[in-house]
């Protein structure tokens, strides 16, 4: 820890942490700077995550010393020099006490101080990874690593990305670039002014608008052009929506008549369309053949259930 920075403290509200970055800069998938910033000032708790986010949560934590080993491991069979330094230590700006960041991991990799991140991935989440050894990571971890990189200066950070059963972690490199890091700590002030001055950002998503417009106040206002046309707009829409949908039931009951008992349409060569009966499919409720006190030779025919298929016509 450099002589000059402190260990922030863990009340969130109290700082900017390398988890509200993304959501400052407005590429977090999953909280807008409005939610944050009514976090920050306590105008809402911080929602409870869900089970199966706060599961996942918990596996990384889990898996993240692991993760560390398994990184260091890589990196010496690729012919550096490693030593583990520190792990999970907390800094703050020297500037501004108020820009914190808590690094995963810090290495000496051939001498030279790097800050380090260890993901799990889930493996659906694994084609946002680019390849190896280059800088392309999701973005709002880039801006995190950025962030740990502007509070903790170093030149540059490793990203360590365990997808899935792999044996071994994904290795990236981010680059310390300092046109960027101007750029993110310019938004995280201005950030922070707000949550100070309590002037909140503009609104971003459908839940920004329900949370802060979640009564009337009964009164009565006068649209100006700009809202009249959009409403206008709004209702234009929803009636042609309407209009296609009645339009496509039509159609469907048209193609289905002339396909008649055919499962499939082609046309010039190319398949346009089935028209496919699914299997019929059987459910037996087995609690109730257990319960049954009167088995016979077709004591489990009576607790099978038969659902005839449906069939959809998919137009391809």
């Amino acid at each position: 820890m450099n002589a000059e920075q402190e260990i922030y403290t863990p009340d969130r509200t109290t700082y900017i942490g390398g988890s509200d970055v993304a959501s400052i800069l407005g590429i977090s998938p999953w909280k807008s700077a409005f939610a944050l910033y009514l976090e920050k000032t306590g105008a809402a708790v911080e929602e409870e995550t869900p089970a199966d986010k706060a599961k996942l949560f918990r596996r990384g934590k889990r898996w993240e010393p692991i993760v560390v080993e398994m990184l260091v491991d890589e990196l010496r069979e690729r012919g550096h020099e490693v030593e583990l330094v520190a792990r999970n230590q907390r800094y703050a700006d020297p500037t501004f006490p108020f820009l914190a960041a808590e690094i995963d991991l810090e290495l000496l990799i051939d001498g030279e101080p790097t800050n380090g991140e260890a993901k799990t991935v889930i493996p659906f989440a694994a084609k946002f990874w680019g390849e190896e050894e280059t800088d392309e990571i999701p973005i709002y971890y880039a801006a995190q690593v950025m962030h740990g990189l502007m509070i903790q200066p170093r030149r540059r950070a490793v990203v360590a990305a365990l997808t899935g059963f792999d044996d071994r972690p994904r290795v990236h490199w981010i680059e310390r670039d300092e046109e960027t890091i101007a750029g993110i700590r310019e938004r995280e002030l201005e950030f922070w002014r707000r949550v100070q001055d309590r002037e909140p950002p503009d609104p971003e998503t459908a839940d920004d608008v329900k949370w802060l417009y979640a009564r009337d106040g009964g009164e009565v206002i006068e649209a100006d052009n700009k809202l009249a046309e959009m409403i206008a707009e709004m209702k234009h829409m929803k009636g042609a929506i309407k209009g296609h949908e009645a339009r496509a039931e039509v159609l469907a009951t048209q193609i289905k008549a002339r396909i008649g008992k055919a499962a499939t349409v082609i046309y010039q060569g190319q398949r346009i369309a089935t028209w496919k009966s699914n299997k019929d499919s059987q459910k037996t409720d087995w609690q109730a053949a257990y319960l049954d006190l009167s088995p016979s030779s077709d004591h489990i025919k009576k607790f099978i259930t038969t659902t005839v298929g449906n069939r959809p016509l998919l137009i391809k």
